[in-house]
């Protein structure tokens, strides 16, 4: 065999092999307003107490999942309370440990972020430096390995999982406006290598809350969703969207651009204005039928027959928990307070468990 022939065979091995690396078993549509993973609606057939299930997400914030802090100053805040010490990849590896069990109870979704949350639940000033972009847009390698174990779980499982790319308490961390997007190109551009199909993409979590950089605030923020929607490789591209703050309907700019539509129940304590939050939304100039989604919202309640949750689903929109250790609570409360505790243990945690699984019928 010449050294042609053989150059050529290894080629095609090589290019085999990273394909069938890439082969993914988990890919999500959006027809109409309603999912579907695989060819199938979301729990197909599934109505409750009247309510039409079929199609919709259910989802919690789980923002912290790569979580790490940059900031020597403040790295010891987060420390485990069985260690003394903080560990981004046990917190990863944790995160990965619970996901089966998150889907058994219907949760098919999970919000993620390339710049987390507050680790604090609400904070204003925010002196850690948690951050998958560098200062140029760039994607930190040690954040994106992180990823990278979580989508492939989620791919393995038929999980979906919502990607955010920007929060307001760390866009400062890039320095310009083309370091902001040159971390959506890159950001998109590793979804696309790595072939991902089960992935909606979050702009940014609520654009209109203290941004730094005026392309990620709500008068502009559809030109990202629009470059990142334009990504394209092999004839696929994602669906991508942005959100808002607590009770805040989607500017038309959004909902003209958006293949989904994320709103938040934060600050809304009556789950009436959280129907009239989706009505109003389907009434925002340029809306076609297309999902709505809560991806966050902390209001509980639900041993009760009205709340934030069942008003969503009565209004045909998936809703998504947010939970965050409150004062003097213990390790086991909240999803987005670092050192995260990702098993299902406190009363809030399982309540929430317990009624999605009810509504879903898993």
């Amino acid at each position: 065999m010449n050294r042609l022939v053989l150059a050529s065979l290894m080629a095609l091995i090589i290019g085999t092999t990273a394909f069938a690396q890439q082969k993914r078993n988990t890919r999500v549509e959006i027809r109409g307003d309603k999912f579907y993973i695989n060819g199938t609606p979301t729990y197909e057939g599934r109505t409750w107490k009247g309510h039409e299930i079929e199609g919709l997400l259910m989802n919690s914030r789980m923002v912290q999942g790569i979580f790490d802090d940059l900031n020597p100053e403040t790295m010891g805040k987060w420390k485990y309370p069985d260690t003394g010490k903080w560990d981004p990849d046990r917190n990863t590896d944790e995160f990965i440990q619970n996901m089966e069990n998150w889907k058994s109870h219907g949760m098919l979704s999970f919000t993620i972020n390339l710049q987390g949350g507050s680790p604090e639940g609400y904070s204003r000033q925010q002196p850690w430096h948690n951050s998958a972009f560098t200062e140029k847009g760039e994607l930190r390698p040690d954040f994106i390995a992180r990823l990278e174990k979580i989508l492939d779980k989620a791919d393995e499982l038929g999980m979906v999982p919502i990607v955010g790319f920007f929060y307001f308490g760390q866009d400062h961390r890039l320095e310009d406006e083309k370091a902001v997007i040159n971390g959506v190109n890159n950001a998109m551009d590793w979804l696309h290598e790595k072939a991902y199909r089960n992935i909606l993409v979050e702009i940014n979590n609520e654009c209109n809350i203290r941004y730094s950089h005026e392309i990620l605030q709500p008068e502009r923020v559809h030109e990202l969703i629009k470059l990142a929607r334009e990504k394209e490789k092999n004839g696929y591209s994602y669906y991508v969207s942005t959100s808002y703050g607590g009770g805040f309907v989607p500017l038309p700019n959004v909902v003209q651009t958006a293949d989904f539509l994320l709103l938040h129940g934060n600050g809304v304590s009556d789950p009436d204005r959280i129907v009239a939050m989706v009505e109003e939304t389907r009434e925002v100039e340029g809306y076609r039928p297309m999902p709505i989604l809560f991806n966050e919202d902390d209001h509980f309640d639900f041993d009760k027959d009205w709340n934030n949750f069942i008003a969503a689903v009565s209004a045909y929109a998936s809703w998504g928990y947010f939970d965050f250790r409150m004062k003097d609570e213990g390790f086991e409360e909240g999803y987005q307070s670092v050192p995260v505790d990702w098993d299902i243990r406190s009363e809030r945690k399982k309540g929430f468990f317990r009624l999605m699984k009810e509504i879903t019928g898993y």
